[in-house]
């Protein structure tokens, strides 16, 4: 039985149980005890079904809710003919979330967002973020958000209401710290910001813009306080993340000196402390990114009790276990955070996700992990849609109730019959193969692959972080494999293209996911031109230049047409790449990549998420 998550026990009985044709009769065949025989747990549950109907067995209203949706999946399989069986289950991880990112050129509409939540609920998560930087409706910062869309106060009261009812519990998440460059952009900001200019990374081979708030500067707390006094207030939820991760710019500014008589360690825990008092004023309980502390870990002892530590880390070999163990030692409340591995992919990377995401729910088990956190995230722009992450969502969802491994046959089934409504099969098994593609061109790196960042590389003149390797790839990658790639990608979308969807909202999914798998074709033919300009082939790369135009042209219409179903605003923050590179394919055949074919470095590659 194609279950996700796989239950703790099933016993199969013999015999079957047949549900009334019509549905308004099931309730009568489906009884609802609260017992204390069900498994021990709030959320544990006896799913009994016999030859004269069903019983749930359970402790607490979660634990009848998991029950139901373990109910909904074997109808969804078997139909009204039920097989007589037994189930006993309750999850290793008591809080069990998704958090995704609306702050990098995606911000998801409404409809979206309530179709993400029916669909998570279904596997059993009980917690959803959405992760904001600038990108709520802030009355007073409407210049700052409005080309990239907003959630409004309306917005999240209807989503946290259906939430509600689902059994997830909508988080409130304001970044309050690091990664506010949206706001000290804005020019009554800017003297809120640690830097009021960009300064070279300490790889030197990009520029970081201001994104780190003052912590000195006496007008900080009040510019929070306005944020959290408007946002709070539109969420049920009892925990508010301020974020708090990646402070580059710490030290470097207004608060030099500071962090030089005190430590900066030092100064980034009393601003936390200060936000963790605005935090429980308000009533809430703060959780926060966990990166920052784990770099002075004489002061993890020092945080407060009642907060919360994300303890993200997204590559397959992170030392998860060794930073939860430091949070468990020091009695600090703590979140594993894995991540889809589909940002500055286009298609994914899920055989690193995978490994991620069971390191994770290892470690967290181990060391008493609070939650199970995973994250998909949105760097370089957001090019890659859901229906790339959703193989690893649902992954995510079933380790973080039964840690044991996925069995992702399972998966894919699942994903077909549940989020996909592809009675062929073959649009989960695609998404899954698609997201092993960059497999064939032989290149490891953290957080891309040529695949996602060649495509979406940045104009080198703006020494922008995101995707900054992408022009570099094409050195270092053989022909051969890279072609070996292309034609990955284009045996799925040939399978993608004879699926039989059922649902509209699944026909959109399989739509985006044949974008993203077009754009990443592309990211296999803009390196082959520029090797063919490199060796001065003028044949090929003529050809190759007049079909990559094209092909850009027609991939640049289709994915505007294609943004204002599952999006806000327009895609300006999220697809200019395109234009990109057929300017780069336009510019004179010496140099069509602004120096970048010549290269010979090694290029750089930032471990991180910024």
């Amino acid at each position: 039985m194609n279950l996700l998550p796989p239950p703790r026990s099933l016993i199969k009985r013999t015999g079957s149980f047949l549900l009334p044709k019509e549905k308004s009769l099931w309730p009568r065949a489906i009884k609802l005890i609260r017992s204390p025989s069900a498994p021990n747990h709030p959320e544990g549950y006896t799913l009994a079904i016999a030859k004269h109907g069903i019983s749930i067995f359970y402790r607490d209203l979660p634990g009848a809710r998991a029950a139901q949706a373990t109910l909904r999946q074997l109808m969804r399989e078997q139909g009204r003919k039920l097989p007589c069986l037994e189930i006993r289950d309750w999850p290793d991880f008591p809080r069990r979330g998704v958090m995704l990112d609306i702050s990098r050129g995606r911000v998801p509409k409404l409809e979206t967002l309530l179709d993400l939540a029916e669909k998570l609920a279904g596997f059993k998560i009980n917690e959803l973020q959405l992760y904001t930087e600038h990108t709520f409706a802030y009355r007073k910062y409407k210049s700052v958000w409005q080309s990239w869309g907003a959630l409004t106060a309306k917005e999240i009261k209807i989503l946290d209401a259906r939430c509600r009812k689902l059994g997830i519990d909508l988080v409130p998440n304001q970044n309050s710290f690091g990664h506010l460059r949206g706001f000290l952009a804005d020019p009554r900001l800017k003297k809120l910001g640690e830097l009021a200019e960009p300064f070279i990374s300490e790889t030197k081979d990009f520029l970081r813009r201001p994104t780190t708030l003052a912590p000195n500067h006496p007008e900080t707390l009040p510019f929070l306080r306005g944020l959290y006094d408007e946002m709070l207030p539109n969420f049920s939820s009892r925990f508010f993340n301020v974020g708090c991760d990646e402070t580059w710019d710490l030290g470097k500014g207004q608060s030099h000196k500071l962090c030089e008589t005190k430590g900066k360690g030092r100064v980034y825990l009393d601003f936390l402390k200060k936000l963790h008092r605005e935090v429980k004023a308000r009533d809430r309980k703060m959780m926060f990114w966990g990166d920052i502390i784990l770099k002075h870990p004489a002061l993890i002892r020092e945080l407060p009790k009642n907060i919360i530590a994300l303890n993200w880390g997204y590559e397959a070999d992170h030392p998860l276990a060794r930073e939860a163990a430091q949070f468990a030692k020091a009695k600090i409340p703590f979140y594993v955070c894995p991540g889809t591995s589909t940002w500055q992919t286009l298609i994914g990377k899920h055989d690193n996700a995978l490994a991620n995401l069971h390191a994770a729910a290892h470690a967290g088990k181990k060391f008493g992990a609070a939650g199970f956190l995973n994250t998909d995230w949105g760097d370089g722009g957001h090019p890659q849609p859901l229906a790339v992450s959703w193989p690893m969502l649902a992954a995510g969802a079933a380790l973080a109730w039964n840690t044991k491994p996925l069995d992702t046959k399972k998966l894919v089934s699942v994903l077909n019959r549940d989020v996909f409504s592809d009675p062929s099969g073959k649009v989960a098994d695609a998404a899954l193969k698609l997201g092993l593609a960059h497999q064939k061109l032989g290149i490891k790196a953290p957080n891309e692959t040529p695949l996602g960042t060649v495509i979406t590389a940045p104009k080198p003149e703006e020494r922008e972080l995101f995707c900054r390797n992408g022009l570099k790839w094409f050195s270092k990658i053989p022909a051969a494999k890279i072609e070996a790639a292309l034609q990955a990608i284009e045996k799925q979308r040939t399978i993608l293209a004879r699926a039989k969807i059922k649902s509209s909202s699944a026909k959109i999914l399989a739509q985006e996911l044949d974008l993203a798998a077009r754009m990443a074709a592309q990211s296999c033919k803009f390196m082959l031109w520029q090797q063919a300009v490199a060796a001065k082939n003028s044949i090929r790369s003529k050809t190759l230049k007049r079909q990559g135009i094209q092909e850009l042209r027609k991939l640049e219409k289709d994915f505007i047409l294609y943004w204002p179903l599952r999006n806000k605003a327009t895609p300006r923050h999220c697809s200019g790449f395109l234009r990109w590179r057929i300017e780069d394919y336009l510019a004179n055949n010496s140099s069509p990549c602004r120096n970048h074919l010549k290269t010979k470095t090694r290029p750089a590659v930032f471990c991180g998420r910024v």
